[in-house]
C-alpha cells in the first residue's frame, strides 16, 4: 500500500487523514489497516515504538463505529494518563468529519467528568486499566455495548503491573474483537494473546529490529561526576535542541533540572510525585516550546508523542531493555531522524554491549563535543540574536551618564566580551583543563563479570546497574587493563 487513497476510506475519514497531513503510510498502518478495515477480527500488531500504531488502529476504529447510536462502543487502554490523553487527542482528529468523539478516563482526577461521558454515550473511552476497574466495580459502566477493545503498549501495560485489570476488563468485554498492539512479544503479552485473542490476525513490523531504524545511537564514555557537565555539551553543540533527557530517579531529576536552571536553560521536570495539572502544564510548555529541555523518569519513557524532537539523552541507562526500547522511542517517530545519546561509564559498558546483541542495532561510541566547538556554535547563535535585536533605541535612550565612565577606555570587542560573560557565565569551564569530560572507551568488548546467561528479563540481574549477585567481587577486576590490576 503506497498511500491512504488506495483503502477507499469514508470521505470524512479521508478529509481527516488529508488535514492531519498523512499521505504516505508506515509499515505498521501499511499492513494492518487492509485487515482491520475488511472485517470484525481479533488482531496482533507488533511494531517498534514511534512506527504510527494510533493511527493504525484509529481510523479503522472510527470508520466502523455508528454515529447515531448513544452507547461506548469501543475501549482503548494505555498504561499512562499521559499517553490516554494523546491517543485521545489522535482519535478526536482521525474522527472531527464524521462526528465520532473520544474521551479520556484515567486516574488521578475526579469521577464526575468522566461518569458524565459514559452516560452521555461517548462512542470511544480512552482509558488506564485501574481507573476503568474502578468504574466497573462501582457500576459506573457496562461493556457489554463495546464492539471493539484495542490494548495500546500492551507490553508497557503488563511491565507496570496491571495484569490482573486487563483480565479483568477482557473478561467483561464480552464478545468484543481485541486488537493487541505492542513494541515487544514478551512471555506475558504472549500468554495474553492466548488467552483472549481467538485466531488473531498477525502483522509484525521490525521482526529482527524492535527500534526504529531512523534513530542513531550514540554512547559518549563519561563518568558519573562529569555527566551534568556533558549534557551541556550535547545541549550548545545542537544546532537547535529540543529534548528529553531521562534518570533513574526522582531525586536525579531534581538535581540535574536545578543544575540546568541555575545555568540558563530553558528546561522544567516530569516526574511521578507531580499532580496530573502540573504535569499536563509541564507538558503544554514543553510542547509549546517555552522550554525545550525536559528532564524525566521514566514516567515520561511511555505515552509522550512530541513532535520533531531532535534528542533523547539517557542520563543513565536504565535497568531494563524495554524501558531503553521506549525512552529512546520518543524520537525519530513516523519515519522522521533522531538522536539517542547515553551517557555510560566505563566500568558499565557491558550494558552498552548486551543492549546491542538484543535489539541487533549497532550503537556508535563518540566523545563529547569539545569546548572550542561548544564555544563556536554558541558565540555563533549569540552573534545571530544580536545582530537580530530589536527595540535596543529604548534601552540607548535610557542609558543616562552614569554608563560613560563604564564604556571609557573599552574597546567595543571588550563590550561585548564582558555583556557575553554575562549572559553565558559558565561557557568557560577551567575545571577542564585538569579534568577531561571524555573517558577512554574499554579498548575489548565486555561482558557481565558474574552470571553468564543471555536471557533478559525485566527483572533479571543481568541487567542491574552493579552486576547483580553472583561472583561480581571476585570477578569486579577481570576488565581492567593489566596495568590497574
Amino acid at each position: 500500500m503506497q498511500n491512504f487513497q488506495e483503502l477507499n476510506l469514508s470521505p470524512e475519514v479521508a478529509q481527516a487523514v488529508t488535514a492531519m497531513g498523512f499521505v504516505k503510510p508506515t509499515p505498521i498502518q501499511a499492513e494492518a489497516l487492509p485487515i482491520l478495515l475488511k472485517g470484525a477480527t481479533d488482531f496482533v500488531g507488533l511494531a517498534a515504538t514511534g512506527t504510527g500504531k494510533t493511527v493504525a488502529f484509529g481510523i479503522p476504529l472510527i470508520e466502523r463505529l455508528d454515529r447515531k447510536k448513544q452507547a461506548v462502543q469501543a475501549v482503548v487502554l494505555c498504561p499512562t494518563r499521559e499517553l490516554a490523553v494523546q491517543v485521545t487527542e489522535q482519535l478526536k482528529k482521525i474522527g472531527q468529519f464524521k462526528g465520532i468523539d473520544a474521551r479520556p478516563i484515567y486516574g488521578g482526577t475526579g469521577y464526575g467528568d468522566q461518569i458524565y461521558a459514559i452516560r452521555q454515550g461517548t462512542p470511544i473511552l480512552v482509558a488506564t486499566p485501574g481507573r476503568l476497574v474502578d468504574h466497573l466495580r462501582q457500576g459506573n459502566l457496562s461493556l457489554k455495548t463495546v464492539r471493539t477493545i484495542v490494548l495500546d503498549e500492551a507490553d508497557e501495560m503488563l511491565s507496570m503491573g496491571f495484569q490482573e485489570d486487563l483480565e479483568t476488563i477482557l473478561k467483561s468485554v464480552g464478545k468484543a474483537e481485541t486488537w493487541l498492539f505492542t513494541a515487544t512479544m514478551s512471555s506475558g503479552v504472549r500468554r495474553v494473546a492466548d488467552q483472549f485473542l481467538k485466531a488473531p490476525q498477525v502483522a509484525e513490523i521490525n521482526r529482527e529490529e524492535v527500534l526504529s531504524g531512523t534513530v542513531k545511537q550514540i554512547v559518549y564514555t563519561v563518568r558519573d561526576k562529569n555527566k551534568p557537565r556533558g549534557i551541556c555539551r550535547v545541549i550548545d553543540a545542537s544546532d537547535d535542541f529540543y529534548g528529553l533527557i531521562f534518570c533513574q530517579t526522582k531525586a536525579l531529576v531534581m538535581e540535574l533540572t536545578g543544575y540546568l536552571t541555575e545555568r540558563g536553560y530553558r528546561v522544567d521536570c516530569l516526574h511521578g510525585d507531580k499532580g496530573q495539572k502540573e504535569r499536563l502544564a509541564t507538558l503544554n510548555n514543553f510542547k509549546n516550546r517555552r522550554v525545550n529541555v525536559l528532564v524525566a523518569s521514566d514516567v515520561a519513557a511511555r505515552g509522550l508523542d512530541v513532535k520533531a524532537l531532535t534528542h533523547v539523552i539517557n542520563y543513565s541507562l536504565p535497568s531494563d531493555l524495554e524501558a531503553y526500547v521506549h525512552r529512546i522511542g520518543r524520537t525519530a517517530r513516523s519515519g522522521e531522524a533522531g538522536l539517542a545519546v547515553s551517557l555510560v561509564a566505563p566500568e558499565q559498558m557491558w550494558m552498552v554491549n548486551k543492549i546491542e546483541r538484543i535489539t541487533k542495532s549497532k550503537i556508535e561510541m563518540g566523545l563529547l563535543p569539545g569546548r572550542q566547538e561548544v564555544t563556536g556554535k554558541t558565540l555563533a547563535r549569540l552573534r545571530s540574536q544580536f545582530l537580530a535585536t530589536e527595540g535596543h533605541e529604548v534601552f540607548l535612550q535610557n542609558l543616562g551618564t552614569e554608563w560613560r565612565p563604564a564604556l571609557e577606555g573599552k574597546s567595543p570587542e571588550e563590550v561585548v566580551a564582558r555583556f557575553l560573560s554575562l549572559l553565558s557565565p559558565n561557557l568557560f569551564d577551567d575545571r577542564e583543563k585538569n579534568e577531561p569530560l571524555n573517558e577512554e572507551p574499554p579498548r575489548a568488548p565486555q561482558r557481565r563479570p558474574g552470571r553468564r546467561s543471555t536471557r533478559f528479563t525485566r527483572r533479571s540481574p543481568a541487567f542491574a546497574p552493579h552486576g547483580g549477585p553472583g561472583n561480581w567481587r571476585r570477578n569486579r577486576g577481570r576488565n581492567r587493563p593489566e596495568s590497574q590490576r
